[in-house]
């Protein structure tokens, strides 16, 4: 359904997206996963026809997008990074302004206001001014907004940043109902957890470039290793780096240090026997499956947070 073809974008001396294609079919719930300053956004900025790619094409179905095709766009409901509301007005009248904008008549835009307060749990707050609303209701807000016209894509440029856990879960159960209901969802994130919990598929960006795409299994499946090892850090462990750097890569975290072992070590027990000849107790040993995380981590050397 979205068709995203070699398209690169480029800000003065910054490649921002480096021949970035992606087929997208109807229905799917499709995640873009990389650290900030990847290129999602510069992305989603292009597909909803706010910026033009440099060159290469986007589709939905056989149409290309462009800023000039405003009936193509209109299939298309965008939830920006940044909350994109007037303050000082209610929710209603917030609604209101966007429904105008597209173009809805104004009894059915009646109806759709009620639907979408109610999807996103805020028909008993209608009246009030969003600048009483918390963050967590300021973007469930602006996913109402996003849905007025009933769009067949829904793009979500981050749209848990900065929220509250009750906040981000109702987003997450929002999206998934939409999900099921047809419409096409392509999520942003440098959330792991949130690509693991909600996508289908994903693609992982990094400095522009589309590094790893499939399912999350078949992410995972890049890793010569499907394991995670944990080690608490502690003095004692801390006095062992040197040691445990013999055994395989290790990446220091605040809590706990993560080993990658290297060839020689491909059996937990042979680990195991390793770490209790350094001393180090099981206890301070944790055996977990492997991420995305370890997945962007094996293919670029650093972290997806970084």
């Amino acid at each position: 359904m979205l068709k995203i073809s070699h398209v690169v974008k480029n800000f003065e001396n910054i490649n921002a997206l480096n021949n970035v294609s992606l087929n997208i079919p109807k229905g799917e719930f499709f995640g873009l996963l990389g650290p900030n300053g990847a290129g999602k956004s510069t992305l989603m900025n292009i597909i909803i026809g706010y910026l033009e790619a440099d060159s290469g094409q986007v589709y939905i179905g056989e149409e290309q997008i462009s800023p000039q095709n405003i009936q193509l766009r209109k299939k298309i409901g965008y939830v920006p990074q940044e909350v994109s509301l007037y303050l000082e007005l209610s929710a209603y009248k917030n609604l209101k302004i966007f429904g105008e904008l597209y173009g809805i008549a104004s009894k059915k835009l009646e109806t759709k206001i009620e639907y979408v307060l109610d999807l996103v749990q805020l028909k008993d707050r209608k009246k009030d001014p969003v600048k009483d609303f918390s963050g967590g209701m300021k973007r469930r807000l602006n996913l109402a907004a996003s849905l007025l016209h009933d769009p067949e894509i829904v793009l979500c440029d981050e749209p848990t940043v900065g929220v509250d856990p009750q906040s981000r879960n109702a987003i997450f159960d929002m999206l998934s109902e939409l999900n099921k209901s047809g419409k096409t969802i392509v999520y942003t994130t440098h959330y792991m957890e949130e690509a693991e919990r909600l996508c289908s598929r994903l693609a992982i960006i990094d400095h522009g470039n589309i590094i790893a795409i499939g399912t999350l299994v078949e992410l995972i499946n890049l890793l010569n290793r499907k394991d995670t090892i944990k080690i608490q850090k502690t003095a004692l462990t801390q006095d062992k780096l040197s040691v445990l750097r013999e055994m395989g890569m290790v990446n220091e975290f605040d809590f706990y240090f993560e080993l990658m072992p290297k060839d020689g070590y491909e059996k937990n027990s042979a680990i195991f026997g390793k770490l209790e000849e350094m001393g180090i107790p099981n206890d301070f040993i944790q055996i977990s499956r492997a991420t995305l995380e370890d997945v962007f981590l094996n293919l670029t050397g650093r972290s997806l947070r970084d």
